[in-house]
Parts: structure tokens; sequence; C-alpha cells
């Protein structure tokens, strides 16, 4: 099929790829023209496992192509996917549709035969009957039809999730364009993946209705940690314990800094602005979100503990800034609350991220970027591993660090307690 992907970002560059990677003809259009010359070079704007060489792979063999020109991608396609970002609105926790709509009249503009329009992006339900009234505007309904398509692609796994979804869902007012979207993943139905077909409507919340209960349970757990850290038990403990109940799942249950990245937080400020809109108190998700911004505040205490409040000249290394491994994203980090906090206490702030350094950081004072793991560790007095990488996973402190009383603070506990403190390095987790 010829699919056109409006927006090259997470959702519509690895969407795209994977797409011309089944066989598919695929045009991703961006207005950025820069960020187009780049993509024809195989420069990748996001870091994500395997999704350069995948697009390299296809631009090679001329399914997949880039393009500045939305009029002309529209007209050769036969199915076009909106990907483009919907961030929360300033001083309001609604979501910002003004790209969604957009795009939605420049589609408009470029109908020349049937299509499909499915958004992708992740919108507040109603958005499809708003896109469907803007392209009748200037387009008979019989020569288009408007499609929810959530995505679940998780950063850092997001080729794996596509190609082996848990589930792919549908929203649709008619049975035609449902028809052909199963037709178009049938490769990935085939291969065991569950296709749900719904209502436009259902689909639309389905997706921040996942969110939600997902950033629920980090959540939840990360104040049952709280809990741990007062009564001297091991969160992991009680991880496991509930997770091995097959009605609750072991996924997501484990305790660490606030959740981050490009969707919890700003869908479910977007679910409960919907709940609001529509006259219902969504009085569980509201507790999320307010028990998530004050977790980074939490762990800035406890850290401050930890150094009996004398946190001036104390050198401190962060080990992983990104919100989660495997990404390049920094959205709603906890770093970025807690490195600016540390540095206005008088603290020097070194940090190691495998994927950079990060312009969040360059303009505060006495933080600097490590470039390598040794690095930031050596003359250190507190090691923050604040992100889960592999490379983290296996560090001996005492061949880094000459320091006998450095101090670990394990915000993602990676290391046994028991081992640590075994080297006579003072050991601090999450719920521990």
């Amino acid at each position: 099929m010829k699919l056109c992907m409006i927006g090259t970002g997470y959702v519509g560059l690895v969407s795209g790829a994977c797409f011309s990677d089944l066989g598919n003809d695929v045009i991703c259009v961006d207005k950025d023209l820069i960020k187009i010359n780049n993509l024809k070079k195989g420069i990748i704007p996001i870091y994500e496992p395997g999704l350069e060489e995948l697009v390299l792979k296809n631009y090679k063999n001329k399914r997949l192509n880039f393009s500045t020109d939305l009029i002309n991608s529209v007209k050769k396609s036969d199915i076009v996917f909106i990907c483009v970002g919907t961030p929360t609105k300033k001083n309001s926790n609604k979501a910002d549709l003004s790209q969604v709509y957009t795009v939605g009249r420049e589609i408009s503009k470029s109908i020349n035969k049937f299509k499909i329009i499915v958004n992708k992006s992740t919108v507040p339900v109603t958005t499809g009957d708003e896109i469907e009234k803007i392209i009748a505007k200037k387009v008979n309904k019989k020569n288009f039809s408007v499609v929810s398509n959530p995505e679940f692609l998780r950063e850092g796994e997001a080729i794996r999730d596509f190609i082996y979804p848990d589930r792919i869902v549908v929203g649709s007012n008619e049975e035609k364009s449902t028809r052909i979207l199963k037709n178009l993943y049938s490769p990935l139905v085939s291969k065991g993946a569950k296709f749900q077909s719904t209502k436009r409507r259902a689909a639309e919340l389905i997706k921040y209705a996942s969110n939600a209960f997902l950033a629920t349970k980090i959540t939840f757990i990360n104040e049952i940690a709280n809990l741990c850290e007062k009564i001297g038990i091991d969160v992991e403990d009680i991880s496991i314990g509930i997770g091995l109940d097959k009605r609750i799942g072991s996924r997501f249950l484990r305790a660490g800094p606030a959740y981050g990245g490009s969707c919890f937080p700003k869908d479910t400020k977007a679910i409960v602005s919907t709940g609001d809109q529509f006259r219902t108190n969504l009085s569980v998700i509201k507790s999320v979100i307010k028990s998530n911004k004050s977790r980074s505040d939490l762990l800035a205490k406890r850290l401050s503990l930890i150094l009996k409040n004398n946190i001036n000249n104390k050198t401190i290394s962060f080990l992983g800034v990104t919100f989660k491994a495997n990404t390049d994203d920094m959205r709603d980090s906890s770093s970025l609350k807690l490195i600016p906090y540390l540095s206005k206490k008088g603290a020097k702030i070194k940090y190691y991220d495998p994927t950079g350094s990060k312009k969040e950081f360059d303009k505060l004072k006495n933080v600097e970027f490590s470039k390598t793991i040794k690095d930031s560790i050596n003359n250190s007095d507190v090691v923050i591993l604040h992100t889960d990488w592999n490379d983290f996973k296996s560090i001996n402190f005492k061949k880094f660090s000459k320091n006998k009383k450095l101090i670990i603070y394990d915000m993602r506990n990676i290391f046994s307690p028991s081992k640590i403190k075994k080297l006579g390095l003072k050991y601090f987790g999450i719920g521990r």
C-alpha cells in the first residue's frame, strides 16, 4: 500500500520505517527541511535502538522516502497518517491540538481520490470528529474516512513493539476503512497480534486510559516504596509478591524516580481535562498527577538527609539523566529538577549519559558532562544511579573511585545493597 506519514517525530518516523519494512511504499513528510535532508543522509533525529539501520535499509530500497511537500505526498498515497505532536497547552491541562488541525486543513486541499485519514497522534475524545468536520468543509464525505489508530510504542523498545504488538486498535465509524487497515496490519496479525476494532471515540479513549493506568501503577509502587523506607523492608519483595498475581502483573511495578517522557505527563493531564469537559471527576488520575509531581522533591529531601543537609561543596555524580534507559528523551525527567536543585545548594555536579551531553544543563552553575563513567565517578562524594542503562549494571565502584566514604544512591535499585556494603561503601536505594 502507499502510505503517507505526516510528522517525522517519534511516532511518524518509527511507524513509517516499520511499515516500509513490511513492504509498503511510505513517504514521511515534515515541514522541517533540515530534518528531511538529514534523514535522506541517514541522520536520525532521535535515539532509538535499531532505527537508523531500518531507515537506511528501506530508504536504499526506495520503499521509504522523505519530503517537505505535504500536498503531493498526500495525493500519491492511499492512507494518510497524522503523527504530529500534541503537547500540553501552557497554563492548562488540555492537549494542544493546533498541529493536528493544521494538518487536517492541509489534507483537505490534497484529496484527489478516496483517502483514509488515520490519526496516530494521541488526542482527546472527539478529536476525530473535529478533523472530519475540517476536511468535510472542502471535501465530500464519500471521498474520505477519518480513523483513530493509537500507537503503543515504548521509547527504547519501539521497533520491537511495532513488529510484535500486544494489540492493534482501529477505531472507525464505517466498515470499509476497518477492513483496509486490518489488511495493512495483516503481517502483524498473522504473528499473533490481537486486532481490536471499535468506534472512533473508543479508540481515542483507549490510548489515554492505557497511559493513565500505567502511570498509576508507577505512582502506586513509588508510594509503597515510601512506606517500605519507613518500616525497613524491601520494596522489591513487595513488587514481586503483588506482581505474581495475574490480575495485577509485574510490569510497571518498579519503584524509582517520577515518571516522565513524551506520554505519561501530558496524557494524564489531558484525560483529566477530558473528564472535566464531560463533567466526570477522574479523582484517581488527579491524585496520580499530584503524587508524581512531588516525587522529585521527595527524592531531593532524602538525598539531603543522606548528606546530613551538607550539600554545599559536595561532588555529586549522576549516571544517566534521561527519563528512562535506551532513549535520549529528557522530557519531564527527574534530573531536570534534581540537578538544578543540587546546583543551587552549592554542589558540584558531574553527569554521564550514553546519549551524550544535554543542552538543558549547559547554563547551570557547576554542572559538567563527563565523557566516561569513570570520569563521572572519580573524585565524587555521591553517585546517583538515575537511569537504568545496561552500561551501569556491572560497575566496579572500587575500581573507579578511591573514595572510601563514597555514597551510592541507587534510584533504580540496580544493585544488591549487601554487595555494595561488602565493598565498604554506603548504599541507599528506593524503598529499601
